[in-house]
């Protein structure tokens, strides 16, 4: 890829807006996609002209690429061309009238509440387990103990530090997306869980809460994928509906269900907008649905049925 400004706009991005690495590898890939195809047009990110963009961006739809993956890399190429214009070293700004396509906002897929106790309870080191083996079941009990009574991102816990925890431990602080930090509580099985998981580790001297092989290094997440799937086939939890943002997205549908707000919600996701929130919404809607059917004079066919004879016997009788 041409490093025309390319440095310049990433350095930015990490300095200013304390972008996380994965995030500056998801825009370097962007940039590079959108030069590949202005180079076949004669152009490059330095001399892209609102033509070659446009072009660039049909040729995207017409590959069958994904809306959200359109609309992700041309957010990425307007970011950069308004930065290059802002910082004086582009004149004009080609990526102006770029139109996005809104992305499709599928539902989050979750797991029932029956399931994620038959996950945790799948932690259960087994009997006779070896030292190794019985520390992988205890760190993924824990684990989904905090990522199902949190709704952390699996990089947030990846990124807790030992120190982050102590026996009275009742609020985590959390530095998420952008460097912002929020207070989540903690739940007693989570806290529990932990502190087990701490006791098993009092051995193994480390920075992390949860560590790798090396009690130098934090766990990997292919390390906890592998975990998790584990956990899964013991609680017989299909591989394709497990993941951890799976158990992010049940915990914020089971709150939901269970009368929390969306406001509430936000705050503990660590969602910057309520719009990103408002995803779950669909819960909202089957709760609401679910209490008229159960709860007002008319919402069972039955009831309808049971009303109708009373009224005619009451008729008769008059």
């Amino acid at each position: 890829m041409s490093q025309f400004c390319t440095e310049p706009f990433l350095e930015m991005l990490a300095a200013e807006r304390a972008a996380a690495p994965a995030t500056l590898a998801a825009y370097t890939a962007d940039l590079t996609d959108c030069e590949t195809a202005l180079l076949q047009q004669g152009e490059t990110l330095g001399t892209a002209s609102a033509e070659g963009l446009r072009a660039w961006v049909s040729d995207m739809s017409a590959s069958g690429a994904a809306r959200r993956t359109i609309a992700r890399r041309i957010s990425c190429i307007r970011q950069y061309f308004l930065f290059l214009l802002r910082d004086g070293r582009r004149a004009d700004n080609p990526a102006a009238q770029l139109d996005a396509p809104s992305p499709q906002r599928s539902l989050p897929g979750f797991l029932t509440e029956a399931e994620v106790v038959a996950l945790i309870e799948a932690g259960l080191p087994p009997p006779g387990a070896k030292p190794a083996e019985r520390r992988r079941f205890i760190l993924g009990r824990a684990a989904l103990e905090l990522l199902y009574a949190t709704g952390l991102r699996i990089s947030e816990m990846l990124a807790l530090r030992r120190d982050s925890f102590r026996e009275n431990t009742r609020m985590l602080l959390i530095r998420g997306k952008g460097g912002r930090e929020r207070l989540v509580p903690l739940s007693e099985p989570a806290r529990i869980a932990i502190q087990a998981l701490l006791q098993e580790d009092k051995t193994r001297p480390g920075p992390w809460l949860f560590s790798g092989r090396s009690p130098e290094k934090p766990l990997t997440r292919q390390g906890f994928d592998k975990i998790l799937a584990e956990l899964g086939g013991r609680a017989g939890v299909p591989p394709d509906r497990l993941s951890p943002h799976v158990l992010r997205h049940s915990f914020a549908t089971h709150m939901l269900a269970h009368g929390a707000d969306l406001r509430t919600l936000q705050t503990l996701l660590g969602h910057a907008d309520i719009s990103t929130t408002q995803i779950y919404t669909h819960v909202q809607a089957d709760r609401l649905r679910d209490i008229v059917q159960t709860h007002h004079p008319l919402g069972q066919p039955q009831s309808r049925s049971e009303d109708s004879a009373t009224a005619a016997t009451d008729e008769k009788n008059l």
